[in-house]
């Protein structure tokens, strides 16, 4: 509560809290021209020559990012601390409010500036890289690739005649079953006609039939009476 009404009645504060504000605001001014030059001559160095510079210019570009948000940071207190102040009068309001405007403002310019950088960036990357695919393919990588090419070709022409010799034996195997299932037709409809045309040999054929069945039921019987016999002794030693 006392730190509330010191606030609100205390002057010399605001006018503190303004000094350091325009303090910050100067330097953060001069340090985005700076910042700003620099995300505008980023790559040119690389752009005109191969030789790398003595300072990595993305090393120096986040260090001052960085210094840049720390102030920024800082600013952003200070409007607060001034915004806990009841504002006496408009010419007061408007002063708080400028300061904001500003601060939103350079916020706005930093991220600008960094969102610039890194999409300059990456545009010099893949600028760098083409340019090394060219010369590489200038002194002499470009036979290999060339080569490789080829061989790309041959096996995929090899390939491809691989597949062919395979549909062809699974044609001449869907051919060959179904000439065996015609030949098993044949067979069968002959088989029926000299069943028909002796019927002693069909009537032989049934009985023999009805045997095998008769069989195959005793044999059945017989082995589960067994199995039951078994199951009854083994539950009846327990």
């Amino acid at each position: 509560m006392f730190s509330l009404n010191l606030l609100h009645h205390h002057p010399e504060l605001l006018t503190d809290l303004r000094k350091q504000a325009r303090h910050l605001e100067n330097e953060i001014e001069a340090k985005l021209v700076a910042f700003n030059k620099l995300g505008v001559n980023a790559g040119s160095i690389h752009a005109s020559s191969d030789t790398v510079p003595l300072l990595d210019e993305e090393h120096v570009f986040e260090n001052m990012a960085t210094e840049i948000e720390s102030l920024v940071a800082k600013l952003s207190t200070v409007n607060d601390r001034m915004g806990e102040i009841k504002p006496n009068g408009a010419p007061m309001l408007h002063t708080m409010q400028r300061h904001r405007e500003i601060l939103k403002d350079y916020k706005l310019e930093l991220n600008k500036t960094q969102t610039n950088f890194t999409a300059k960036r990456d545009r010099e990357d893949l600028l760098g890289s083409v340019r090394k695919e060219i010369d590489n393919y200038k002194s002499g990588n470009g036979l290999n690739r060339r080569e490789q090419y080829l061989k790309e070709s041959q096996h995929l022409h090899n390939s491809d005649r691989l597949v062919n010799d395979q549909i062809s034996i699974a044609v001449e195997t869907r051919d060959h079953l179904v000439s065996q299932r015609h030949t098993f037709k044949r067979i069968q409809t002959r088989f029926n006609d000299i069943s028909n045309r002796f019927p002693a040999v069909n009537s032989l054929l049934q009985r023999i039939n009805i045997r095998k069945r008769r069989d195959s039921i005793i044999l059945g019987l017989i082995i589960g009476f067994c199995t039951f016999l078994m199951l009854l002794y083994a539950f009846g030693s327990s």
